[in-house]
């Protein structure tokens, strides 16, 4: 079914804290008919992600904030329902970033097409099949350097990321994995499902005197997804030549205050420890090698994934302030139906 009208999200204020309805705005697009090489997409599920939150700033990062007055972006699957590209015909399950709208359009060129797996929701490719288990992989293998036997410390382990994190952490030879969660029952289901050695929720009381019951001979490696108080007691806990990948900072994507300090960073000169950050678009190269790995592991059972799935269009906006609040278990996403 062709589709002219689009629904789409706008940016229309910058957030002052957390992201409130009257900072966007939901519109109706009439969309233009198809030029040579486009092609027309009807969205399955979108992806709603915590870098979304630094883009509704206007500062200088590692991609451009969003515009005021236009339709944000993000991570998007969905079929092509009208085609006027010889490489993209009508059928074609597609991957892209034009997220934030129920129906997109572009040129071909932006667009990737996927083969769907049997019995694999196409929701997958947002998650583990796609950017956010590659997040997941680069951080332990290309930054923090996994190696067997490791003592692997996971923040925030319970969304899309940390339950990646923890279960390539296990397949890659560690010998301890703990994460950190915001509820008992997340932390309940980083133990039964997600293979975590020790997990605890850290509304209960000091994160470093939880992390020493929880890994009482220290850490090697630990996956940042939270900052503050969890880098703190990270660097408290790590062993000499600990490494740690920073990859968000969940904690302070809302803060109106001053930062809140880091403490234990002498642990750094005097134990030897190694701190990178990254984003992905340095490490697109390493996709074959994560996709020759989590294909099979996924397949195989040995690697198992939840969602948080809202529906409706309608509904992104929630969705995106409910993800910041943590209300998700593993990867959320909007089906846009």
């Amino acid at each position: 079914m062709t589709t002219t009208t689009s629904t789409q999200w706008q940016l229309a204020a910058r957030p002052v804290g957390e992201p409130t309805a009257d900072d966007v705005r939901r519109v109706e697009v009439e969309l233009p008919e198809l030029a040579d090489g486009e092609v027309r997409v009807q969205n399955a599920f979108l992806s709603v992600d915590p870098y979304m939150r630094g883009r509704m700033n206007d500062v200088k990062s590692y991609v451009p904030p969003f515009a005021l007055d236009e339709t944000m972006t993000g991570g998007a699957v969905g079929e092509v329902v009208e085609s006027r590209s010889d490489d993209l015909p009508v059928g074609t399950v597609v991957l892209h970033d034009l997220g934030w709208r129920d129906v997109a359009q572009g040129p071909a060129a932006g667009f990737r097409a996927v083969q769907p797996t049997e019995g694999v929701s196409l929701s997958a490719y947002l998650g583990v099949l796609g950017l956010t288990g590659l997040t997941a992989y680069v951080g332990l293998t290309e930054i923090a350097h996994i190696r067997e036997s490791d003592v692997v410390f996971v923040s925030g382990a319970a969304g899309a990321v940390g339950t990646m994190v923890g279960q390539i952490a296990r397949l890659k030879g560690a010998s301890r994995v703990v994460g950190s969660a915001g509820s008992d029952e997340k932390v309940a289901l980083l133990t039964s499902k997600y293979g975590f050695d020790a997990a605890f929720n850290y509304k209960t009381g000091d994160v470093a005197e939880l992390l020493a019951e929880a890994a009482p001979e220290g850490i090697d490696v630990y996956f940042d997804n939270v900052g503050g108080d969890h880098l703190s007691a990270a660097l408290g806990a790590f062993k000499d030549g600990g490494r740690a990948a920073l990859c968000g900072s969940i904690a302070n994507y809302n803060a109106t205050g001053a930062p809140v300090g880091i403490t234990n960073m002498t642990n750094m000169v005097t134990r030897g420890l190694t701190m990178q950050g990254f984003t992905l678009g340095n490490y697109r190269h390493v996709a074959p090698a994560f996709q020759a790995e989590m294909g099979p592991w996924l397949a195989d059972g040995q690697v198992v994934h939840d969602e948080t799935v809202v529906d409706g269009i309608d509904s992104a906006f929630d969705a995106f302030t409910g993800l910041m609040r943590g209300e998700n278990v593993g990867k959320m996403v909007v089906r846009v139906g």
